[in-house]
């Protein structure tokens, strides 16, 4: 089925970018169809999407890519992405209502997904370029990134110091890891559909931010705000069975590395509830020194 095959049938979806998702319905097919009409899309993502996703099918979870078409600015048309519709419920849904055994069953698979991206290697740390996945480096060193970001955090300087120290030690575990891998870089459970009863994760969507980069960045995103003891030691163990180490040094690493995301979001955090959640909580590592922190509810 075609994009010109589809007709009206056009529903928007939650998440992702506003009014860019949607579920197509043509007879008894559906899939999912991602316009890039923002500005802020680089020129090639729908080409970039597709590479992903077939770089990673067959050891993760993604959805069978039905057609790619590039932007036509001589029609003023933008490019889009047409993708099968999977069945299944949010992560961020479902977890939730799941006991104690089941959140750790969850958890257990999301780390197995996380460490299998992280064995997904790459020379350099970077964005992608085309649809090659060619790289285009980037140096990213959490001190500076602090400090690039110091005038929009707008905080009182003893926070701020505080935010610098935290970078500071950050900066140096992270240091001793010299790999690079695969980094979905939006991984948490509000972009995997999960089958409620095997709770295995049918898909991952939603690779907008992938990059190259620390192998546990996606580990930190999935470990941010959902913070159950089961959920997070299944999460640890199921990184640690695959990719080795100690869960204690894993969950050091990730709390490290989801620091860059951590700042980002806090700087703009009149923009959404996420964005706002994210201050919050660097704040309250900046206040006590510590990344492991929670804010007090």
């Amino acid at each position: 089925m075609s994009f010109g095959e589809l007709g009206g049938g056009l529903r928007p979806l939650d998440g992702g970018w506003s009014g860019e998702t949607f579920l197509a319905e043509a007879g008894d097919e559906r899939s999912v169809v991602r316009v890039y009409a923002d500005p802020r899309h680089h020129p090639q993502a729908a080409e970039i999407h597709e590479a992903l996703h077939r770089l990673v099918r067959g050891l993760v979870p993604a959805p069978e890519v039905l057609e790619v078409r590039r932007a036509d600015p001589a029609m003023g048309t933008p490019a889009l992405l047409v993708t099968a519709f999977v069945d299944g419920v949010r992560g961020d849904l479902l977890l939730p209502d799941l006991d104690e055994a089941d959140q750790g069953r969850l958890g257990r698979r999301l780390g197995e997904l996380a460490a299998t991206l992280a064995g997904m290697p790459f020379l350099t740390a970077g964005t992608f370029a085309d649809r090659d996945l060619r790289v285009e480096p980037f140096a990213l060193d959490l001190t500076e990134w602090v400090e690039s970001h110091a005038e929009r955090l707008a905080w009182a300087p003893d926070d701020l110091e505080g935010l610098r120290e935290v970078a500071a030690d950050a900066q140096y575990l992270l240091d001793a890891v010299v790999r690079v891998s695969l980094v979905h870089s939006d991984l948490n459970p509000k972009n995997l559909i999960v089958d409620p009863e095997t709770l295995r994760v049918r898909a991952v969507l939603d690779w907008e931010f992938a990059h190259a980069g620390s192998p546990y960045t996606d580990l930190g995103n999935l470990l941010r705000f959902d913070r159950g003891e089961a959920y997070v030691s299944g999460v640890l163990e199921g990184y640690v069975a695959v990719r080795g180490g100690s869960t204690a040094d894993a969950l050091d690493l990730a709390r490290s590395a989801d620091l860059v995301a951590l700042v980002e979001l806090a700087a703009r955090r009149t923009e959404n509830p996420v964005a706002a959640r994210a201050h919050d909580l660097l704040l309250a590592i900046a206040r006590s020194g510590d990344v492991h922190t929670v804010p007090e509810s």
